[in-house]
């Protein structure tokens, strides 16, 4: 796999050159196509076009890591069949759910809180704990759910620069916090680079630092990483009593983004913390509960599902490869790689041809983040990439 040193990058492309790397940032800081702007240091470029674009009728809708290949047909099944019961509340099947869950990650049923996706569970959590304020310490470039949802309660972000290797610099993370830091957030595998934190320095880092602050573990991509050393949950260090939450998601390898359910794991003194404000169980449907007991019980299903993922990232490397490009290491659904382009032209010229993609500026250079889709997908995505930066 080709790995990229983002300093290395930097100082070896046309666009990094002093010059243009200014004038790169003067013209996103002036653009109104920003849609987000997390940090001088990470910005993403909105589609800008006078007609409505209908993203779900594109030919290849690559730009939200969303899983082509789910539900499982048993969790399609249970979901029709789970229809009839629209009329009584799920807490039942939520239930029956968290004990499945507890059983999986191997804690009691009292560690597990339920959710409309993680997200939402990263949410309530910011809003539980910042309503006085204080700081949260992350990474820089992270997904911003809970950094933002903090941030509108008025807590101040300490952002963290990835390393030249874009793991987490837990060191650096670690001398951030101070007095007024009431979480550490670590999306591990993290979005939107793609890239992994070596599980051996990430559990030493969670193991002490968790015993003077709360730590926040986004997992939402752990399952589509390959079988090693590093596939590791810190639910482990939960289960020995460290404060620590841990968020996984039924979105990705599960196929049920649109479905919207997800779980945390944590101590039930953390949990208590988030529940004095919202009831989990409350947000739930019975169809997505059914449908998740079915697909967690489909192990063949979310094989599969790694599986695919696995040879449209495979190929796209390759082709990326083969095309000169470097590119991000990636253990997700989803690859981060350098474009010499402007975001806003690339992103309308991408969907001209009926490819969503997104499109960020990281530390002064163009990006192009593309989800992986069925394989037919990924070769309509190569073509287009041929087409559009040729």
């Amino acid at each position: 796999m080709t790995t990229l040193n983002r300093r290395h990058w930097l100082r070896t492309t046309t666009l990094a050159t002093t010059g243009l790397a200014l004038g790169a940032q003067k013209a996103i800081a002036e653009s109104p196509s920003i849609l987000n702007k997390a940090t001088p240091n990470f910005v993403e470029w909105e589609l800008q076009t006078p007609k409505k674009v209908d993203l779900y009728a594109l030919k290849a809708r690559l730009l939200a890591n969303e899983n082509p290949h789910g539900p499982s047909d048993k969790a399609r099944l249970s979901i029709m069949d789970s229809v009839s019961m629209g009329n009584r509340y799920g807490h039942g099947k939520a239930a029956e759910l968290i004990d499945l869950i507890a059983e999986k990650e191997g804690v009691p049923k009292e560690y597990i809180m339920l959710g409309p996706g993680s997200s939402d569970l990263l949410e309530k959590t910011a809003v539980s704990l910042y309503m006085k304020g204080g700081n949260i310490v992350s990474a820089d470039p992270a997904y911003m759910s809970l950094i933002k949802t903090a941030m509108s309660m008025k807590a101040d972000w300490k952002a963290v620069p990835l390393t030249s290797e874009w793991a987490h610099d837990l060191p650096a993370m670690e001398s951030a916090i101070d007095a007024n830091t009431k979480l550490v957030y670590i999306c591990n595998p993290n979005n939107p680079t793609g890239t992994i934190t070596p599980s051996k320095d990430l559990y030493s880092f969670c193991e002490s630092v968790s015993e003077k602050k709360l730590i926040f573990m986004d997992e939402a991509y752990l399952e589509f990483m390959e079988d090693g050393p590093d596939k590791l949950s810190m639910v482990d260090l939960i289960s020995k009593g460290k404060n620590i939450i841990v968020s996984r998601t039924f979105s990705k390898v599960h196929g049920m983004a649109g479905l919207r359910i997800g779980y945390i794991v944590a101590l039930p003194e953390t949990l208590a913390l988030i529940s004095k404000n919202y009831r989990g169980n409350m947000g739930m449907n019975i169809t997505s509960l059914n449908g998740a007991m079915a697909s967690i019980k489909d192990t063949d299903f979310i094989k599969k599902s790694a599986k695919l993922n696995k040879e449209s990232r495979d190929y796209v490397m390759a082709e990326l490869k083969s095309m000169g490009y470097s590119y991000l290491p990636s253990q997700t659904s989803f690859i981060l790689f350098p474009i010499e382009m402007n975001g806003k032209e690339f992103l309308s010229q991408m969907f001209d041809l009926g490819i969503g993609v997104r499109s960020f500026e990281v530390f002064g250079q163009g990006y192009c983040r593309v989800s992986m889709g069925t394989m037919s997908e990924m070769k309509l995505f190569i073509d287009g990439i041929k087409n559009v930066l040729a």
